[in-house]
């Protein structure tokens, strides 16, 4: 049977999110979100790494490997992307991804 979140996954997101202020972790959408100052960065969809980029980084970041639009309810979400675990095999890959979501969202309103 296949796990619903990769708690490993989150594990490290917890791990490259550890020096940051104003985070916050949630379940949601069947798997976990870590927001910064209320507004979603990322999150752990079953294996893969969900990323909040905004609109033009995020159509950007779809050129990428192993990067699709993050699409759970047959809608994709416009600025979000879902990174296949291939695209966050070692910590910098995930880390980098991570830092490039916290850089978008760092410029958004507190909610």
């Amino acid at each position: 049977m296949k796990m619903a979140v990769s708690e490993t996954l989150a594990e490290r997101i917890r791990t490259a999110l550890a020096r940051t202020k104003g985070i916050e972790q949630k379940t949601m959408f069947g798997g976990i979100g870590f927001l910064l100052n209320g507004n979603l960065i990322v999150g752990v969809w079953q294996e893969s790494l969900i990323v909040r980029l905004g609109p033009a980084t995020g159509d950007e970041a779809l050129k990428e490997p192993h990067v699709s639009e993050f699409n759970i309810t047959g809608r994709s979400m416009k600025g979000w992307v879902l990174v296949a675990p291939k695209g966050i095999q070692d910590d910098d890959q995930m880390s980098g991804w991570v830092q490039r979501a916290v850089t978008f969202v760092g410029k958004l309103p507190v909610k």
